[in-house]
């Protein structure tokens, strides 16, 4: 039992993985030759997981991440900020600039964790659970970058509030997590110095959360 038990759910966790992949809903027939599985397997993972709410169906019968799986991800998130607060301070230090986590929910981008640096004279004041298109800032436009294979930083300047320049980059190598870590300043911040400081600290994160 234990054996089969574990073999179910490892099934499960690869179908969501399979629908958490950013393309458009799948078939159950779909699923099945994605995940190497016979329909009536397939069957018996969806009805397990549309009645706990982790897929939904829509009107054409395909199946979709459900709104369950955002319980979770709230749930995840004071994780999420516990882990990446050392790497944020060290790089608000060295950089003299707000450093902050933000996390892809949808199209949006949601800052999970801010440290501000403690010796500059002026910096940007950017609250925990502020919100914004991942099509605007560094932040989100580093998300967006990880969703078509690019790992490296992003700069911006006055997208998100006036005189403001930011610099992000991607969390790589987490399948299950999209997010970026960037500063934001009024200062003047030197790409070519800040953004492979930024880097640094995002792939830091990333063996940290692994």
């Amino acid at each position: 039992m234990p054996a089969e038990s574990s073999q179910t759910l490892e099934r499960g966790l690869r179908l969501l993985r399979l629908l958490a992949d950013g393309r458009p809903g799948r078939t159950p027939t779909e699923l099945a030759a994605e995940l190497g599985l016979s329909r009536p397997a397939v069957y018996r993972l969806l009805t397990t997981l549309q009645s706990e709410g982790f897929v939904r169906r829509d009107g054409e019968g395909r199946l979709h991440l459900g709104f369950g799986v955002l319980v979770l991800a709230r749930a995840v998130q004071p994780l999420l900020r516990e882990g990446a607060l050392p790497a944020l301070r060290r790089l608000a230090e060295e950089v003299g600039a707000t450093a902050h986590l933000t996390v892809a929910e949808g199209e949006d981008g949601l800052a999970v964790a801010v440290v501000e640096p403690s010796w500059t004279d002026m910096h940007v004041a950017y609250r925990e659970g502020s919100r914004h298109p991942l099509s605007r800032g560094a932040a989100g436009l580093a998300v967006l970058a990880l969703r078509a294979g690019r790992t490296g930083y992003v700069v911006t300047e006055g997208q998100l509030q006036e005189g403001a320049k930011g610099i992000a980059a991607p969390v790589p190598g987490l399948p299950w997590l999209e997010a970026s870590v960037g500063v934001v300043s009024f200062t003047p911040l030197d790409p070519d110095v800040v953004g492979p400081q930024v880097a640094a600290s995002a792939a830091e994160l990333s063996r940290a959360l692994a």
